[in-house]
């Protein structure tokens, strides 16, 4: 429903402002020409360089950001301007390459003063022009239709109905070439190593675990004083109890330590070595497992723990802890 300008509250402006927005994306979907789209797809995943984004003013801005996308999605991608271009910054374009052109009107000085020194390159052009008459719209390889009604707020002035467009095709573009090329979660994990999903499918138990010197051992014929001790230098909360070979036997945890001695008479503490207070068999897992795993491995149980003993076959190699895991973002 529209109002009167004079009638509109500040909220309304908003409601109206981002329907017709999305309006104008849902049209550019239904203009677009499916062989163009494919001749894009095709000229970006074909090339053996990198695609070259370009626009001047606010398009510039939605090139950085369709760069960006392709860039962290797979697909090498450099945002150039084009005045720097001229000056330059050619240097960075080869016949490898394809150029993706942004222009509302298709007719902007800076980037037409490019496009013969992309043609001597023979460098194919992706343009996404909201004019299809215009020069950049006649010169371009593979043409995404841009075109819009009007730009969003009552002067129609501002870019901004016609950026939004262009962002949303650009994005829309990046996905289809990152599907045309098999990217799956993993390889998007791989430029995304600080994002939570990114840690989820990279970071292993070895990234994390408590290893070599800082790995907590004791012999089975080990004290409870000098498990104690063990327990506290370390203060990870259990230690791994080990054969003469290095091969896991079992973990005594903090918890376990306080159960026994409350239960065992004090007279017979003397006697209480490792062996008799360690859990045997434990729970493991080995070092070049998904953290993501090992966390699993502890919360999905009927008694959830918090350390596991990290083994290489039999070899004990390192202590990973719950806490560990969840203070790296997991």
């Amino acid at each position: 429903m529209s109002y009167p300008t004079t009638e509109l509250t500040a909220f309304k402006q908003v409601v109206e402002l981002l329907q017709s927005q999305a309006s104008a994306i849902e049209e550019c979907a239904s203009r677009l020409n499916p062989a163009d789209v494919e001749r894009a797809v095709s000229l970006i995943c074909s090339a053996k360089g990198k695609v070259v984004a370009l626009g001047v003013g606010k398009s510039g801005i939605i090139a950085q950001k369709i760069a960006a996308t392709m860039t962290s999605t797979g697909t090498e991608a450099v945002a150039i301007h084009p005045t720097d271009a001229m000056h330059g910054d050619l240097g960075y374009v080869s016949s490898n390459d394809v150029a993706l052109a942004i222009s509302n009107s298709g007719e902007t000085d800076e980037l037409l003063a490019l496009l013969p020194h992309l043609a001597h390159r023979q460098v194919p052009i992706i343009a996404i022009v909201g004019n299809l008459k215009s020069t950049l719209a006649r010169k371009a390889d593979a043409l995404l239709n841009a075109t819009i009604q009007k730009e969003a707020g009552h002067l129609n002035l501002a870019p901004t109905t016609s950026t939004s467009v262009a962002l949303a095709l650009g994005d829309a573009l990046a996905m289809a070439v990152m599907r045309a090329k098999g990217i799956n979660a993993e390889d998007f994990a791989f430029n995304h190593p600080a994002g939570r999903l990114g840690k989820r499918l990279t970071l292993r138990v070895t990234d994390l675990m408590h290893s070599g010197i800082d790995n907590p051992t004791v012999s089975p014929a080990s004290s409870w004083i000098e498990v104690v001790s063990v327990l506290s230098e370390k203060s990870l909360g259990a230690v791994n109890v080990v054969d003469s070979d290095g091969n896991l036997l079992g973990i005594i945890t903090d918890g376990d330590v306080r159960r026994i001695v409350q239960r065992v008479k004090a007279t017979e503490l003397e006697h209480l070595t490792a062996e008799a207070m360690m859990t045997k068999n434990p729970i493991t897992i080995s070092a070049e497992r998904l953290a993501i795993e090992a966390l699993d491995v502890m919360e999905n149980r009927p008694s959830q723990i918090s350390v596991l003993p990290v083994v290489d076959g039999k070899k004990s190699v390192g202590l990973i802890r719950i806490h560990d895991i969840v203070r790296r973002g997991l």
